[in-house]
């Protein structure tokens, strides 16, 4: 079992007991409905709660006992804090899980090296600019496509078993452990439409979140519409691939594709939306990044944050530009910016702010289970 105690999951187990004395945000978010099955709050339940909260703030601006009561009671910046906790503590490998606190570094190096790595590559593998031509098109004419499939497969299927792993860790140890295993599928399908719809991006009233300072300020649902931008866009781009590996090594259709070959154009009309939508949610989420309250959040993520919305824009504006340059002499530039990118936020997604979308969407499956009754064990045959 993870060590989780610390004095971020005691101030949440406070602040959780004057909430469930006060009931008063009982039908706010996911987090309410959790707490109130709960008489005490130990290390595993405020990890399990923390990654409940959307931290939408609708809670804190109801809040009667927020600053200055001498309460404060301050749940999204309580539950910030320890989230960046569980992010560390069920890290794999355990000794990586100092990647979390020094994140700004190891984003930056994760660029700088496969920034590198791919203009070395350019340098040494691609034909001359006046050798590009229609019958080389594509970035492939630049870079063979084993060797890219050879150097991302790795990287991406660690990522996945980091996360995963992680994630079974989380699990385990969320309150009530593996109860109701295998996970029903009607609590399955509710989760999942939580996930996809953002369901607690609505706010306490379902109008959304206050996205600004200013107490009086309306309510909004920009924080929810830019995260599906940004979430269906990337999955967008992920299907491009998808799409086209299944193109090249089962039908036989290499790449490039054309935005006018039929169906051989499904990966290009994918990755160009996906691309579009997700560098549009990134520039909201920026915004909206910036002008977020600062007590609402746990100030040292800030740097985190910020460097995730930038690689996912860049991954998503290199890839878009490189169909734009077509065959000109700034095409293999452009490569090495965006395979660069690419490869840095694969590297860096089991250590950085990726990995709250997974850990969340565990906690709200756990909380779908545990809220059903639990499934009787049918008698045994005689």
């Amino acid at each position: 079992m993870a060590q989780l105690s610390s004095a971020a999951t005691a101030e949440v187990a406070r602040v959780m007991q004057i909430c469930n004395a006060c009931r008063y945000c009982e039908g706010y978010c996911a987090v309410f409905p959790a707490m109130t099955l709960r008489l005490a709050f130990s290390p595993d339940d405020a990890h399990y709660l923390a990654n409940l909260c959307h931290q939408c703030g609708a809670c804190l601006q109801a809040c009667q006992y927020a600053a200055p009561h001498e309460f404060k009671v301050n749940l999204p910046q309580a539950f910030a804090e320890v989230r960046a906790q569980t992010y560390a503590a069920y890290a794999w490998p355990t000794a990586l899980a100092g990647l979390y606190r020094r994140n700004g570094l190891t984003l930056a190096l994760a660029l700088a090296a496969g920034l590198a790595l791919f203009m070395a590559l350019v340098v040494g593998l691609a034909p001359p600019a006046e050798e590009l031509s229609p019958r080389r098109a594509g970035f492939y004419a630049v870079l063979p496509h084993g060797l890219l499939a050879g150097l991302f497969a790795p990287v991406f299927a660690f990522a996945v078993l980091a996360l995963g792993i992680g994630v079974r860790r989380f699990w385990r140890d969320s309150p009530p452990g593996n109860a109701q295993t295998p996970i029903p599928t009607e609590a399955l399908a509710e989760a999942v439409g939580q996930a996809l719809r953002l369901t607690h991006l609505g706010g306490g009233h379902g109008q959304g979140c206050h996205d600004s300072t200013d107490i009086d300020a309306d309510y909004s649902l920009a924080r929810r519409r830019w995260h599906h931008l940004t979430f269906y866009g990337f999955a967008l781009c992920f299907a491009a691939t998808g799409v086209g590996t299944l193109y090249h090594y089962a039908l036989g259709w290499p790449a490039p594709y054309g935005l006018a070959d039929g169906w051989r154009s499904l990966p290009k009309w994918l990755g160009s939306i996906g691309g579009i939508s997700l560098a549009a949610g990134c520039m909201g989420l920026w915004r909206l990044n910036l002008r977020r309250p600062g007590d609402w959040a746990d100030a040292a993520q800030g740097p985190m944050d910020r460097g995730f919305i930038a690689l996912l824009f860049l991954t998503a504006a290199s890839g878009l530009a490189l169909p734009l340059l077509g065959q000109t002499r700034a095409m293999p530039a452009a490569l090495v910016v965006h395979l660069g990118a690419v490869m840095a936020l694969f590297a860096t997604m089991p250590y950085g702010k990726f990995a709250h979308g997974v850990y969340r969407c565990a906690a709200l499956l756990k909380s779908v289970v545990e809220r059903r009754p639990p499934v009787a064990n049918p008698p045994a045959e005689s």
